[in-house]
């Protein structure tokens, strides 16, 4: 989209690219070009916010279409090392601007198997990214550095360091960034959070989180990877592991895929669904900028079998202003965000509230109280700040807080002891052990 609205920074090429970052190769597949505005009028697809969609597996389609039903925005491209999973998004990409009646307008939905090929493409404005957890970070940069607006799936990234390092980028590149937490538009989340923060409940002592686990598999044999999966590519700068169809994802459907199980890609649910639970739960106790002072947690552990990460778990972390966040499988604490405090509690789940006392439900709040952002559609929100220029609901800085906590109750748990965190200089106090696990090494040639 050509406009003055957006402030974009120099695209580097693909060259520039592989030279002065990272390198490896992937195949790209060419489509039609977008044609000019001048040969359509306002509603040509160059008149919008064009995105390009990389990582097009079970969430990525769902985000996709997400984007496809917002009339605002027109994905042009998508990128996938599956090219079964790229050529699905592309028929599906066309198929929706067709049936909108928009398709003769519409040239095609370009299609690349390389990321960095996309990212280069200068009529791109931005990015959805819906990669394993340990892809995040790395396209992420590349697309703040290349001038790109960025949507990225939670959580933000698979080790805190990496994080530090993401918000930085963006922010010194001035994109907008939106993370894929989206209870934050949920109006019940905010309505929640609202009571909390202005003392409807009092002061504020205790908040406990909750959610489900992933079960363990036995060991699976190596096969060989299938035709049209760049599995090298896959892998990344995760360590090279031979493959099997559960490591990565079913080949046959979007079903829950393997790698959500295994530490070498991402934390489990600590993560999966901490990044969700334990945001809600920092916007409520308004530690959206920092993190807990102590952690402590305890889980249980797959003894064989590749899937490999936490099974029943606890984590009780403890803020500088004494409050406790406790974390814990739905075996101990109950599906949600529970906030307590000295006069009554709220309960908040997705699709339901229940407060105590009842009359909590219905309490209004004033023009002179805390009032926090408010969101309807979080892709939409997303996309009215590619345009505005404004801070999302969900920035960079705060996603990398909310991802942060879950990964430190994911160190306390392998550790299995008590450990003292500084929140400002992002460190563990007196403890080298625990300072070693805030960062991986990357698999060459990968680095940030």
């Amino acid at each position: 989209m050509k406009s003055n609205r957006f402030k974009k920074a120099s695209v580097i090429t693909r060259r520039q690219f592989l030279e002065g970052s990272v390198a490896t190769t992937g195949a790209v597949l060419l489509g039609p070009t977008i044609v000019p505005a001048s040969v359509f009028g306002a509603e040509a697809p160059s008149n919008r916010i064009t995105l390009g969609c990389i990582g097009v597996g079970r969430q990525g389609m769902s985000d996709m279409r997400g984007f496809l039903g917002l009339p605002q925005c027109q994905v042009v491209a998508v990128c996938d090392v599956d090219a079964n999973r790229f050529e699905n998004a592309r028929k599906t990409v066309e198929t929706h601007y067709a049936r909108r009646g928009s398709g003769e307008s519409y040239k095609g939905c370009r299609t690349y198997a390389d990321f960095r090929d996309l990212i280069a493409q200068a009529d791109i404005d931005g990015v959805s990214i819906v990669t394993p957890d340990h892809w995040h970070v790395i396209p992420a940069i590349a697309a703040a550095e290349a001038g790109k607006d960025i949507f990225l799936e939670k959580p933000l990234s698979l080790t805190i360091r990496e994080g530090r390092v993401l918000s930085d980028t963006v922010r010194r590149y001035n994109r907008v960034f939106q993370v894929g937490s989206q209870q934050r538009s949920g109006a019940q989340f905010r309505q929640a959070c609202e009571l909390v923060r202005n003392g409807r409940i009092g002061k504020l002592h205790t908040v406990k989180v909750g959610f489900g686990i992933d079960p363990p598999t036995g060991p699976e044999p190596p096969m060989p990877a299938p035709d049209g999966l760049d599995y090298d590519f896959w892998l990344g700068p995760a360590p090279w592991a031979a493959y099997t169809e559960k490591r990565v994802h079913p080949q046959s459907g979007y079903g829950r895929p393997g790698w959500l199980r295994i530490q070498d890609y991402g934390a489990g649910m600590i993560t999966g669904w901490g990044a969700h639970h334990n945001d809600t739960a920092h916007w409520g106790m308004e530690t959206e900028y920092t993190g807990p002072v102590e952690i402590e947690g305890q889980a249980e552990y797959p003894k064989d079998g590749l899937w490999n990460v936490h099974g029943p778990f606890r984590i009780e972390y403890t803020y500088a202003n004494g409050v406790k966040l406790i974390c814990a499988d739905n075996e101990k604490n109950k599906q949600g965000i529970l906030f307590e405090g000295t006069e009554g509690w709220v309960h908040i789940r997705r699709g339901q509230i229940d407060t105590q006392p009842k009359s909590l439900m219905t309490s209004t709040i004033g023009p002179d109280e805390i009032h926090l952002y408010k969101s309807n559609n979080h892709k939409g929100n997303f996309l009215d700040c590619v345009k505005s220029r404004a801070v999302t609901i969900a920035p960079v800085e705060v996603a990398h807080r909310s991802c942060s906590v879950c990964l430190l109750g994911d160190i306390a748990m392998r550790l299995g002891r008590k450990l003292k965190w500084d929140p400002d200089k992002e460190q563990f106090i007196n403890d080298e052990t625990a300072n070693r696990m805030l960062w991986r090494p990357m698999r060459s040639p990968w680095k940030l």
